[in-house]
């Protein structure tokens, strides 16, 4: 299995002769990243995971192409029938050949007086988790992490906390598409800190960069 970052949230899954996008939105290229996909899953409908003109085109294009997705975003693709599969918390399902467990309800707190928006993480063969707009810890462990390295909604304390929690075997940051050098330079450090106190390696995968998750 090999994991590319494909830009900001957006990375690519592939394994043998198929691939999972996840989360191509207006930041990462969509068009581009949907271009070799399989499938695709969203983990909720905000801009920077969630382009709706290109994924719609890339389907009109390619009929065979579904997508799983939070309720929000399967409402949005409603007109599209049945290759749309809304899924949520404990759901299981096969993707593309991919084992897909679904962890996570919400999206984490953006505003102190409007309520959550659904966001669901996605566990693909029991080895890379992406948990969108979350800091969700699943129920199984995780070799490998897809890791929100800045948001809105994220302090640097929070990064700590959830690296603990999760305990990955390894995380590669991604949610980085705000950042400017130094921004960047400051998100490595924290990762940094943060992989030391695991005894782990984290590292940040800039776009277009590859990983193989090959287990030791």
């Amino acid at each position: 299995m090999r994991l590319t970052k494909l830009g900001h949230a957006c990375v690519q899954i592939t394994k043998d002769d198929r691939t999972v996008v996840i989360d191509p939105g207006t930041f990462s290229g969509a068009s581009g990243a949907l271009a070799a996909a399989d499938a695709v899953l969203i983990t909720h409908e905000h801009f920077d995971h969630f382009d709706a003109d290109a994924l719609r085109a890339a389907m009109a294009e390619r009929p065979s192409l579904e997508v799983w997705t939070s309720r929000v975003v399967a409402e949005n693709l409603a007109d599209l029938g049945g290759r749309v599969h809304q899924v949520g918390h404990g759901d299981a399902v096969t993707v593309a050949g991919f084992d897909v467990h679904v962890y996570g309800e919400d999206h984490e707190i953006m505003h102190p007086d409007l309520p959550p928006i659904p966001n669901v993480g996605f566990m693909l063969d029991g080895e890379v988790f992406h948990p969108g707009d979350a800091l969700t810890v699943p129920s199984e462990p995780v070799p490998t992490l897809c890791l929100p390295g800045n948001a809105p909604w994220m302090k640097a304390v929070d990064l700590y906390e959830y690296t603990r929690a999760v305990n990955p075997g390894r995380a590669y940051a991604i949610h980085d598409g705000l950042l400017n050098d130094i921004g960047l330079d400051v998100m490595n450090r924290v990762l940094t800190g943060a992989a030391k106190e695991l005894g782990k390696e984290f590292t940040r995968l800039a776009p277009g960069a590859s990983a193989d998750l090959a287990r030791p």
